[in-house]
């Protein structure tokens, strides 16, 4: 069936079920919705509690390629930090880049900022659509839909990758993903009630979270499964069909770890722009995306007793990096366009995760908070 037919199909048979998806689902929902701190419970809703826009756009920008087990302790941080959007305003960049620092994908934390900056000089206030929303920096179309939807309780079309999942198995959607993300929406358009269009889009995403998952999904616990015809087919995971992926290139260089004596290390600010822009780094040589770098002591950014630590990997979104970590203990001023981080102050700097890893190939514990009793050995 061409794609264009079967959307059409696909449509109609939402248009004609598509409050008995939606009555279940949210059924479904007030019963075992997730407990997560940002989000508004359908007891407290039903009560006329709102959620704070703030809350929700920091979490949803906190959720993009993150999971929400790995959000939660950040969003706490930042709410406990910052509780209000013209708190986060007024905070240093440097501090919100600590704070974020193991997030990954650092361009949101810039962004994050930026729009705090913007919304706080309009009074603190979000726009309640999603055409205002996507006019604020990093918000893009699933995030003004997800602000519009859970903050403003807009029938706005929240399409994550979870939703993906349940769509394309309700449906039995055999486009490739990449190429059925205007279909999946529209159907995911068809469905949304007028009523409680919020608490719709969370259990969208907490069906596909949690019962509709991608490996061994529970279909017999699933409020809709009656409409899942990739249920009728017998093998629902094999939705959302996917193109074979291409290889992540490899790229290599190395890390320099250098310690004083009193345990400080050795850092630097990287550019604001570009990959892991205005994080705190260790020294390496010159690897990118799409050139590696030199992997040897000799490409040490100074002289010093240079001793191999280890090798440590890290996967970024296009590419995969090997680094050779070295380590050093040396004596005297940081060099030009260095810093050196105190012991107690390292696992408060602004340290990417693939930082992380090489700091502790040369010196186990040293990124850990340190514990009130627990002193390093000499």
């Amino acid at each position: 069936m061409a794609p264009l037919d079967q959307t059409r199909k696909a449509s109609q048979k939402a248009a004609s079920e598509d409050m008995g998806i939606a009555s279940r689902l949210l059924a479904w929902y007030d019963a075992h919705h997730r407990d997560l701190p940002w989000r508004v419970t359908p007891v407290a809703f039903a009560r006329g509690v709102r959620a704070d826009p703030y809350r929700v756009w920091l979490s949803e920008v906190m959720l993009q390629q993150t999971t929400v087990e790995a959000v939660k302790a950040y969003f706490r941080n930042f709410v406990e930090k910052w509780p209000t959007v013209e708190a986060l305003a007024a905070a240093p960049a440097e501090d919100v880049m600590k704070a974020w620092a193991g997030l990954g994908y650092y361009s949101r934390a810039r962004n994050l900022k930026a729009c705090a900056d913007l919304v706080a000089l309009k009074g603190g206030r979000f726009p309640d659509t999603e055409a205002g929303l996507r006019e604020l920096p990093g918000i893009g179309a699933y995030t003004a839909a997800a602000i519009a939807a859970v903050a403003f309780d807009r029938p706005a079309a929240v399409v994550d990758g979870n939703v993906e999942r349940v769509i394309t198995r309700l449906y039995s959607i055999e486009t490739p993903l990449s190429e059925a993300k205007p279909q999946i929406r529209a159907l995911v358009e068809e469905l949304v009630p007028q009523t409680r269009p919020g608490d719709f889009a969370q259990a969208m995403m907490d069906l596909g979270a949690t019962i509709c998952t991608p490996k061994r999904p529970r279909c017999m616990l699933c409020p809709v499964r009656q409409d899942c015809s990739a249920i009728l087919s017998g093998d629902p995971e094999r939705f959302p069909v996917r193109l074979p992926k291409d290889d992540k290139p490899q790229r290599k260089g190395a890390a320099f770890v250098a310690e004083r004596a009193d345990g400080a290390i050795l850092l630097r600010k990287r550019p604001e722009k570009g990959l892991l822009g205005g994080m705190t780094e260790v020294p390496t040589t010159g690897w990118t995306a799409r050139v590696d770098g030199a992997t040897t002591a000799e490409a040490a950014p100074f002289p010093a007793d240079w001793r191999r630590a280890g090798q440590i990997g890290h996967v970024f979104t296009h590419f995969a990096l090997q680094l050779d970590v070295f380590h050093a203990r040396v004596t005297g001023d940081a060099p030009s366009g260095h810093f050196w981080s105190l012991a107690h102050e390292i696992s408060g700097e602004a340290l990417p995760t693939v930082m992380k890893k090489a700091i502790e190939a040369a010196i186990p514990g040293a990124t850990k908070k340190p514990s009130h009793s627990a002193k390093r050995p000499a």
